[in-house]
């Protein structure tokens, strides 16, 4: 079976954004070696109903912000201020993949996760990725969503070169991820890590095109907040 068409249309038929990354990416990432999903369920497959993307702009009244908050303190954001920051990561090309699960039938975002990118000098200037902010709508729990889309993480951080992936969880949380494939760092048993092979694409570092919009690497992102305890 060949690959679906990966145009992503966030609001309606009548309306396309541009999505947060290049939804391709999602297209080419290689399920071939999972073996922990049920069903077959893959980011290109991941149920009725329900769609794998990246995060777009009109997700702000799709329930982004009000999924983040079952998962951590969000504020009182406005849609300009939303519209703000996505647009800085966005332009941040690289560095920056919000991705989520939309339930297309309720026109809602149901699950999210982050893959921030780290340049890093170290290891022939490679990079790093960290997995941050993973929550599964309490409605939605049960389904493997959770899985899902912490997977997808995985697979798009190799795929884009990061040589590992690494996150910060509760005591709760770390027999979860050890049954995706994160192990814990020594010394710290709250940091958990994948290590990917050097063959991976890009391994050296992330694609050449991730700069900022004046043409500077981004800012590394901020310290790994605890991964989730939402799934």
């Amino acid at each position: 079976m060949g690959a679906p068409d990966v145009t992503v249309v966030c609001v309606g038929p009548e309306t396309s954004e541009v999505p947060l990354y290049d939804p391709k990416l999602l297209a080419g990432l290689d399920w071939g070696d999972v073996t922990h999903m049920k069903g077959g369920v893959t980011s290109l497959s991941p149920g009725p109903g329900l769609r794998v993307r990246p995060l777009c702009k009109g997700d702000y009244e799709r329930g982004f912000l009000q999924l983040l908050a079952q998962l951590t303190k969000v504020g009182d954001i406005t849609r300009e201020q939303f519209e703000e920051r996505f647009e800085t990561m966005r332009r941040c090309s690289g560095h920056y993949y919000v991705t989520v699960v939309e339930d297309m039938d309720q026109g809602k975002v149901i699950a999210s996760a982050t893959l921030a990118c780290e340049l890093k000098f170290i290891r022939g200037c490679a990079t790093r990725g960290r997995l941050e902010d993973v929550v599964v709508s309490d409605q939605y729990r049960g389904r493997q969503l959770g899985k899902l889309i912490v997977t997808t993480i995985n697979l798009l951080a190799r795929h884009v070169g990061c040589y590992k992936l690494g996150l910060d969880c509760r005591d709760d949380m770390k027999k979860f991820y050890s049954s995706l494939g994160y192990t814990s760092e020594p010394g710290n048993d709250n940091t958990m890590i994948i290590r990917f092979p050097a063959s991976c694409p890009s391994a050296n570092g992330i694609p050449s095109d991730a700069s900022c919009s004046n043409g500077t690497p981004a800012t590394a992102p901020a310290a790994a907040t605890t991964a989730t305890s939402n799934l």
